[in-house]
Parts: structure tokens; C-alpha cells; sequence
């Protein structure tokens, strides 16, 4: 699994992933990985996958621009309703392109897309889920094997914090300190929000 956050604070957004890949005991460190940063950019979107390894590598190939208008799909992370109406596009794309295997737990309500996201833009820091729930944060989440480490950290250190590189920075360090599916070096992308919400009680 993985570490990655996303923080939001001082008008900036940054997302930050750990580096190591794991398959069982198997570890594949930095040292050895030509692409060990997991986190993939669609125009001035970051978006950072756990689970599966070949997650990534898919969401590379159908959001490459002649993928996209090949299947007709409008990609839009702007806002919650929108990135869901992305992700529900892509199911389709996912189960008979690329051979997603949708099935998960029996009880489930919906088909699983075995995908979890967190997306920093303009916009804002959102969080998808497998079966394509997203939620907007006004703070930081975290994701992945090390999320339960990562969130203290940016707990502990939020109110302090400058900016919200500081606060991402010190959620993956606690995530690869303690985490052994996580492991530094870290990458981290900080985006300017466009404009900020006059949400009560935001920060």
C-alpha cells in the first residue's frame, strides 16, 4: 500500500505520496523504481491512487487526451458532484477497456471501481472511494496503509503549520516512519487555490 495526503491551508493545496511499492514481502524502494512517484498530473490536477499497482498505469493511459476523447468522456475535478460524474463515466471505460474486475463484496450497493484517490486542484482537496463516494475536505485526509499515522501527524501539527506543504510533508513522514508498506523519499505538489470558499468555520 502507500501513504499519500492532502492539505489544505493559507490559500494552497499540496498532495504527497511515499515512494515505495510493495507486492506481499516484495519491496520495490526508489533506488530501484524508475517511477516511484505516485502521483499522476491531468492538467492542473494531482491525483494520488492507491491499491493495486496497475491502478495508476491504467489511470495514466485513459486520461491521456486522445484516450479521453476517444471514449467521449469530459474530464472535470472541480467540484464533488463533478468528479463523481467523471469517475461515473470512466466505470464503463475501466470494466470493458481495461479489464477492471468490478466485483467485490456481494453485499456491496454498487459495482467497486477498487480504486482509491485523493485529488488536490484550484478547486480544492477531494477524496474518491471504490465505490465512487467523493468527499471535498477542508483540511487534510490521508489514504493508503499509513493513513491512520499520517492523519495524527497533520493533526498534530495543522494549527502551527505555514503552509500546507508543511502540514502534507509531515503526514507522509509519520506515514513511512511507521508504516511498513511506506518508505521516504517523498513527492509533494503544491497548487494555488483559485479562489476560496466562504464556507463557515473554514480554514
Amino acid at each position: 500500500m502507500s501513504t499519500v495526503v492532502v492539505a489544505k491551508k493559507a490559500g494552497q493545496v499540496c498532495i504527497a505520496a511515499d515512494s515505495l511499492t510493495s507486492f506481499g514481502d516484495l519491496k520495490l524502494n526508489s533506488k530501484y523504481d524508475a517511477a516511484h512517484d505516485k502521483i499522476l498530473r491531468h492538467d492542473e490536477n494531482y491525483l494520488g491512487i492507491v491499491g493495486s499497482a496497475a491502478h495508476q498505469l491504467v489511470m495514466e493511459s485513459v486520461l491521456s487526451s486522445k484516450k479521453v476523447a476517444k471514449h467521449k468522456i469530459d474530464i472535470d475535478f472541480s467540484s464533488r458532484l463533478a468528479i463523481f460524474e467523471t469517475f461515473r463515466a470512466l466505470h464503463p471505460v475501466l470494466k470493458e477497456k481495461y479489464f477492471l474486475n468490478a466485483k467485490d463484496e456481494d453485499d456491496d450497493p454498487y459495482e467497486s471501481t477498487q480504486i482509491d484517490a485523493l485529488i488536490a486542484n484550484p478547486f480544492g482537496i477531494f477524496g474518491v472511494h471504490s465505490l465512487r463516494e467523493v468527499t471535498e475536505y477542508k483540511r487534510f485526509w490521508a489514504i493508503g496503509s499509513g493513513a491512520e499515522y499520517a492523519l495524527g501527524a497533520m493533526f498534530a501539527v495543522y494549527e502551527n503549520a505555514a503552509t500546507a506543504e508543511e502540514i502534507a510533508m509531515a503526514g507522509v513522514a509519520a506515514g513511512a516512519e511507521f508504516n511498513n508498506a511506506s518508505a521516504m523519499p517523498l513527492s509533494s505538489y503544491s497548487v494555488d487555490l483559485q479562489q476560496l470558499k466562504s464556507v463557515a468555520g473554514q480554514d
